[in-house]
């Protein structure tokens, strides 16, 4: 499955777009106001995927942590808190490092979100945000080069095309 999405500075445009690819048979969808949002159409949020990369980051890094600290505090054998006992240090070395596998997820697991699962979607969410509209047309390559021709027409302010390889 192969997608073309142009952008285009105004609603008027959008719609003479839109009629102008139904006239040959190809099949759009309009992004903007009055029509559909980037998330009922399902552009990722940058944001919401941020948040499952951090969690998904903490759930494997809180227990490491606490591991981690647990077997540095029993190799090293500091005493550094004197009034929990030697079972205790360890247990608040793990405590500690739990806590710092904790921020480390967070921390990284954020920005790998916000940076890695953003794609060109934050792009296209900000154009939207600005009163733009996109024009979206899936289909072959065949019929995205068809429609390439049309929209170029309208001189659209960006014009990229995408090819789906999952099923490769």
């Amino acid at each position: 499955m192969n997608y073309l999405v142009a952008v285009l500075p105004d609603r008027i445009q959008a719609e003479a777009a839109y009629l102008a690819l139904d006239k040959e048979s190809i099949k759009s969808t309009i992004l903007g106001k009055g029509y559909k949002t980037a998330d009922e159409f399902g552009l990722i949020d940058p944001k919401e995927q941020a948040k499952k990369q951090a969690q998904l980051m903490t759930i494997w890094l809180v227990p490491f942590g606490f591991f981690a600290g647990f077997t540095f505090s029993l190799i090293t054998g500091l005493d550094t808190f004197a009034w929990a006992g030697e079972i205790g240090n360890h247990v608040i070395g793990g405590l500690l490092g739990a806590a710092s596998g904790a921020m480390g997820g967070v921390v990284v697991g954020g920005g790998v979100g916000l940076v890695a699962g953003s794609g060109d979607a934050l792009p296209y969410r900000n154009r939207l945000d600005a009163g733009k509209y996109l024009i979206v047309v899936q289909g072959s390559e065949l019929l995205t080069r068809q429609a390439t021709r049309i929209l170029r027409q309208f001189e659209p302010e960006n014009i990229q095309g995408y090819a789906d390889n999952t099923n490769v």
